[in-house]
């Protein structure tokens, strides 16, 4: 799950499927966090979700990709244990919860804690990890008895050369969109009633 192919599969939906629906989230006043579920043994694409905080300020990116896969009918629905969890920011403390409590084995995703305080100005998840677990940054358990989790900008620095070199590429592109899409949220986010903005 951590070959070259696999890579550009989840920059695939972060870039074609999460960020579509981001774009949209971010125009009703959302933040720019989201996330998608597919399945182990194709890849294939069972939901994208984005960020829906302006409803709810639980519905972060992660959350409410998971309210949406619990909306599908049970008999259809995928078992967890059998989807990969992408998201497009390292989870939060909410988030990490919900990956656990809903059954996942593992998550991928782009964009680190430290990148959403520096990169996009959203300093919340590292500040309650500090302040309520007393976790400096990456200070959770990457790998535990519940999941694993995989930062895709680490496993891209672990490609040969020229695998490194394109993939590297597309998480530039992807970040440039992300920047765009966080400039947009801070100057409107004074007109939302998310607590946390």
């Amino acid at each position: 799950m951590t070959d070259a192919k696999t890579i550009s599969r989840l920059l695939d939906v972060i870039e074609f499927d999460i960020l579509p629906k981001t774009e949209e989230g971010v125009a009703a006043g959302n933040k720019l966090f989201g996330a998608a579920l597919l399945r182990k043994a194709d890849l294939s694409l069972v939901l994208a979700e984005t960020n829906n905080e302006t409803e709810n300020p639980l519905w972060h990116g992660e959350v409410h990709t998971l309210k949406r896969f619990y909306e599908m009918d049970k008999a259809s629905r995928p078992e967890t244990r059998d989807l990969v969890f992408v998201s497009t920011h390292e989870p939060c403390s909410l988030c990490l919860s919900a990956i656990t409590w809903t059954g996942f084995d593992n998550f991928f995703y782009l964009f680190s804690h430290e990148d959403s305080r520096d990169a996009f100005a959203i300093p919340h998840d590292l500040k309650i990890l500090k302040e309520v677990f007393t976790l400096d940054p990456g200070g959770y358990n990457a790998e535990n008895a519940f999941w694993k989790s995989f930062s895709i900008p680490r496993l891209i620095a672990s490609l040969p050369d020229r695998e490194r070199m394109l993939m590297s590429a597309r998480v530039v592109a992807i970040a440039a969109r992300y920047a765009a899409l966080s400039d947009s949220y801070q100057s409107g986010k004074s007109a939302n009633d998310i607590p946390l903005n």
